[in-house]
């Protein structure tokens, strides 16, 4: 005698490997933005630590922001693919691919204040208002990460404002430490 679940009719249909993976993959791009946070923070924490730019200070500071926003990339990437990645599944082009993807919201973190930085002068900035310009830049996208991560996990709007204050905060100690510092 057959059971009700032996019954093709009323067994729903398994997805096969290729779609669970392109479910893990979408679901995956759609709500890690960790690496947007983080890269927000750490420009941020670069336009902090650059008071003493040399005679070209606004395109040390955008290359500063670029290289170490590209090499901390690369430095996850390496991470992760020689670090959990190798013991769990070879390393082919998909997965080096696949890992490069996920943390390049690292990278693309540091891109706003490095524009905030170039058009700087467009504004009537100084070098100083041009490192103001980048860090607010920076702190701001640190929070929009934060929201968009908590949107795209479907969080509550009270979870929502509590990511943006804990970003938002972060954000704020940097800027105080940028006032102590006097830079």
């Amino acid at each position: 005698m057959s059971t009700p679940s032996d019954d093709p009719r009323t067994r729903a249909r398994r997805p096969t490997r290729a779609e669970r993976r392109t479910q893990a993959e979408r679901r995956t791009r759609a709500a890690d933005y960790t690496g947007g946070v983080y890269g927000s923070l750490l420009a941020a924490s670069v336009v902090l630590g650059a008071g003493s730019l040399g005679e070209f200070p606004r395109t040390e500071l955008v290359l500063l922001l670029l290289l170490t926003g590209l090499l901390f990339w690369i430095a996850h990437v390496h991470a992760n693919l020689f670090g959990a990645r190798l013991a769990k599944e070879g390393l082919d082009r998909r997965v080096v691919l696949h890992v490069c993807r996920e943390e390049w919201p690292i990278f693309k973190a540091a891109v706003p204040p490095a524009v905030a930085v170039a058009v700087s002068p467009l504004l009537g900035l100084d070098v100083s208002g041009a490192l103001w310009l980048a860090l607010s830049v920076a702190v701001a996208g640190q929070v929009g990460w934060s929201v968009a991560a908590a949107v795209s996990a479907g969080a509550s709007r009270r979870l929502l404002a509590a990511t943006a204050s804990v970003n938002l905060l972060l954000g704020l100690l940097i800027i105080g430490l940028k006032i102590a510092l006097k830079e």
